[in-house]
């Protein structure tokens, strides 16, 4: 990959880190991040667990739903491990469980998330949404996020760390366009809502151009801004590491088929926060305004007390 990747180098990148390799009979290994530091993003561990289990259901079933639980952050560089057990094969439904294990700092194996998934055939039924997609600017009306961040880059200077201006202008594979100005530098207490279009950087084409890889691209992107929802209220930031925050679990429905690299309107909200934890909810829409997938999560999310 060049020193400045290009946007379809991204993109194959994103792919090469969600295609799990299999290691034996229901057995698989997911890639470490290339140039990856510290703990590894929730969302990738979702999705290839979600890409482990999809590896064993080849009669036409596709993902449905999944819920996991987070157990430990897992370690950077290093690769996990996926086990399947398939509990369930029916006619129109399937059932897989995953645990996600990663070597320790002692070379044990320790359990860093379980995900269950189910799988239906597709097949036609009767049809209702009472979910309409929230009336905020179209993608092209807006600038990207990667704009934005530059702008907030130059305006804090060097009240920023070369670590948190790393992160804030490192290339991304997938694209972002926020319809309020980024909040997570902002210290004004909002309602606890936000809205984001996302898709991948370029086309999707050729044999990875699956159903399954498109569901674990938004896998993997439905872990972004999620948490961050149940802070608006506090005008508190991870960025100003002004908060101390873990996913604690994570569940996601998919309703019908979309593509990741088709622009999508994740809208997310967050009911209830306490006791250290932070509820938060997210319906993804394609640009015809119909409701494709619905997520939850919840938590870990403390004010972060100076030592």
């Amino acid at each position: 990959m060049s020193e400045t990747p290009t946007k379809e180098e991204l993109v194959a990148g994103l792919i090469g880190l969600l295609t799990v390799e299999k290691r034996a009979a229901d057995v698989f290994a997911g890639p470490p991040q290339v140039d990856g530091i510290g703990r590894v993003f929730g969302g990738q561990v979702l999705a290839q667990a979600l890409q482990a289990a999809q590896g064993t259901v080849t009669d036409g079933k596709r993902a449905h739903s999944l819920h996991a639980y987070f157990l430990r952050g897992g370690r950077e560089g290093a690769p996990i491990e996926y086990r399947i057990e398939r509990d369930f094969d029916g006619r129109s439904f399937a059932n897989r469980r995953v645990v996600a294990a990663q070597e320790n700092d002692e070379g044990i194996a320790v359990p860093i998330l379980n995900l269950t998934a189910s799988f239906q055939l597709p097949e036609d039924g009767l049809e209702h949404s009472d979910s309409p997609m929230p009336d905020v600017p179209r993608p092209d009306d807006l600038r990207s996020d990667m704009e934005q961040r530059r702008e907030i880059a130059e305006q804090w200077g060097d009240r920023l760390s070369d670590a948190q201006r790393r992160m804030m202008l490192r290339s991304r594979p997938i694209e972002m366009r926020t319809t309020d100005r980024l909040h997570w530098m902002s210290s004004e207490p909002r309602e606890p809502r936000a809205h984001s279009w996302f898709r991948v950087a370029a086309p999707i084409t050729g044999a990875h151009d699956t159903p399954e890889l498109h569901r674990a691209i938004m896998t993997y992107a439905s872990d972004y801004t999620l948490l961050g929802t149940s802070a608006l209220p506090h005008g508190l930031s991870w960025m100003r590491n002004e908060l101390v925050g873990a996913s604690l679990d994570h569940a996601l429905w998919f309703h019908r088929d979309a593509r990741a690299d088709e622009w999508l309107l994740y809208a997310t909200d967050a009911p209830w926060s306490g006791g250290g934890r932070g509820f938060n909810r997210g319906r993804i829409f394609n640009l015809a305004g119909e409701l494709v997938a619905s997520v939850a999560q919840e938590g870990m999310m403390r004010k972060r007390v100076a030592r």
